[in-house]
């Protein structure tokens, strides 16, 4: 039992060290990449500057998930604060969603409402409601399946409300920023699939989901040029083809050893973004192909202990938890580096934990503090086997087989 319990301490452990380490990996990234010839980082004062916010984001990110880790188990052994927990988490992200289509609230950058302005004591801050929205998804997706016990093979009390749910968040993101809706209605599909929804229903709110994706990918012009450029990006290389053709070229000039930290040229006006959806690309310049994967190996290592975190939950809601936010973690990773090695169709979605940006900093830092929470009260031996036993009434333990041996 003792073992058992360091083992499980030791994965949450692990989990806050992966997801500390691409923290540090963006601070230095961010700093590289938002250098300038014509002024030092002395010249400003440390909010103004890229790396002063982005290290202030990050101690905050690693300061979140230690109280998470730390405070964590305890709501989620309570009903009560996994039922309020979820209804809060939906209510402000949707709240805060709806805001950015309104006059006063929402922030326009790079020609899209995407932020909501706050100010506090004289500073202003921006914050994308779409990062809250990934987490506020599974965890309200989490409570529907999870604590009410809600049957995913029933059409009308368990998929549709779900699926509704997910068409909501994903309209209201969507709107400005496809990206993050596609990706929302990735992850939802999945726990929806997890749950034990039909796969005949499964395929036809598939069908109708594609055809909103189309129509949200048909809303904006500069969309289809992004795509038609990634179809073939010498055809405008100096349009819309010119991002992804100096995304190669950074990752190219780095060779397998890079050019050493902030020895880069690309970052130079050359590479758009360089700082924040184009940071793997500046990494991998600065510091090769090698640092490339070891940032790639962080993100597999913290995929692969969310996986355990699942599987060793006490319950049904934070399985469902913690597979809805390790798939959200991994896609999003996937679909960043896929942008950046043009294997994707160029997108504005950030790099979790090492791209800039305070919201998409914070939300995932939440996100691993929850996954090492959900570690954290890792079911007993007796516990899994008597539940190995009652598999049937686990959709989570149904779609990933009985034994947990594997994991």
């Amino acid at each position: 039992m003792q073992a058992r319990e360091r083992l499980i301490n030791n994965h949450a452990g692990a989990m806050v060290i992966m997801a500390t380490a691409l923290l540090a990996i963006g601070v230095v990234m961010v700093t590289s990449a938002s250098a300038h010839l014509d002024r030092s980082y002395l010249d400003v004062s440390l909010w103004q500057s890229v790396f002063g916010r982005q290290a202030i984001f990050a101690v905050a990110g690693f300061l979140l998930m230690i109280l998470v880790v730390r405070v964590g188990p305890a709501l989620l052994a309570r009903p009560v604060g996994r039922r309020w927990g979820a209804l809060t988490a939906c209510g402000i992200a949707l709240i805060a969603l709806t805001a950015t289509f309104l006059p006063g609230w929402s922030d326009a950058r790079h020609g899209s409402q995407r932020w909501v302005q706050l100010s506090l004591s004289g500073v202003v801050l921006g914050f994308q409601p779409s990062e809250l929205a990934k987490i506020a998804l599974v965890v309200a997706l989490a409570w529907w399946f999870g604590e009410r016990d809600t049957d995913g093979r029933s059409f009308k009390k368990g998929l549709l409300p779900a699926a509704l749910m997910i068409g909501l968040f994903v309209l209201l993101v969507g709107k400005e920023d496809f990206s993050t809706s596609f990706l929302l209605a990735t992850v939802g599909g999945l726990m929806l699939l997890v749950a034990g929804c039909r796969l005949v229903h499964l395929g036809v709110l598939g069908a109708l989901g594609a055809c909103g994706l189309v129509g949200l990918l048909l809303m904006e012009p500069y969309r289809i040029q992004r795509l038609i450029a990634f179809l073939d990006i010498w055809g405008d290389a100096r349009g819309a083809g010119y991002q992804p053709l100096q995304s190669l070229t950074t990752i190219a000039s780095g060779g397998w050893l890079g050019t050493g930290l902030g020895a880069g040229i690309q970052k130079y006006g050359y590479l758009p973004e360089s700082h924040s959806d184009f940071i793997f690309a500046q990494l991998c310049e600065e510091t090769g192909v090698l640092g490339g994967m070891v940032v790639v190996a962080l993100f597999c290592a913290i995929v692969y202990l969310g996986l355990r975190a699942m599987w060793s939950a006490r319950t049904l809601f934070e399985r469902q938890v913690a597979f809805g936010l390790t798939a959200c973690l991994g896609l999003q990773a996937v679909l960043n580096i896929a942008v950046v090695t043009v294997m994707a169709p160029t997108t504005g979605i950030p790099l979790p934990l090492v791209s800039a940006g305070g919201s998409g900093v914070l939300t995932c830092s939440l996100a691993i503090g929850l996954l090492a929470a959900i570690a954290r009260r890792g079911a007993t031996d007796s516990e899994s086997a008597a539940r190995a036993l009652h598999a049937d009434s686990d959709p989570c333990i149904r779609f990933f087989g009985r034994s947990h041996k594997a994991w």
